[in-house]
């Protein structure tokens, strides 16, 4: 996993960034990322859902969840880095499979009612591996949104 002045060196092809607008304050949005009652309503690509989720949501702890569709099972896991909220989350992200440790920052940025997310995780593997989870985040950020439109969030 890059850290410190390897992040400066970081192969771009290997970085994923996406920034998405979200009509929802920032609060909220942080919210949605740090309790397991949400995560289950919305993490993983379309098709799949969380039939795993465990997360001790403190800076050192870990989170252990399995995104399942029928006939796959696809585990991952990692350790939260920084947490600070409302603005910042970071932690590792290690697919099972293959045991390869990436990081993942989020950062919130305060829109009023709107929140922009900057999401960034990276170094992958391979061009392909990253091509692979901008499809598979974007489809999780698309349920995530419309999550966020229901208005049906317990413990908000």
């Amino acid at each position: 996993m890059p850290t410190g002045t390897e992040a400066a060196v970081a192969r771009e092809d290997l970085v994923l960034e996406i920034t998405r607008v979200f009509d929802a304050p920032r609060e909220l949005l942080f919210t949605v990322w740090s309790r397991p009652e949400h995560i289950v309503r919305w993490w993983g690509p379309e098709g799949f859902c969380l039939s795993h989720c465990e997360m001790d949501f403190r800076v050192g702890g870990n989170w252990r969840f399995c995104m399942s569709r029928p006939g796959r099972d696809h585990w991952i896991h990692g350790t939260y880095h920084e947490i600070r909220r409302p603005d910042r989350l970071s932690f590792t992200y290690i697919n099972d499979a293959d045991g390869h440790n990436m990081l993942v920052e989020i950062d919130f940025i305060d829109l009023g009612e709107q929140t922009e997310m900057r999401f960034r995780q990276w170094e992958f593997m391979n061009v392909a591996e990253r091509n692979g989870h901008r499809f598979g985040w974007t489809s999780t950020f698309d349920i995530l949104d419309s999550y966020l439109k229901t208005g049906n969030r317990e413990g908000d």
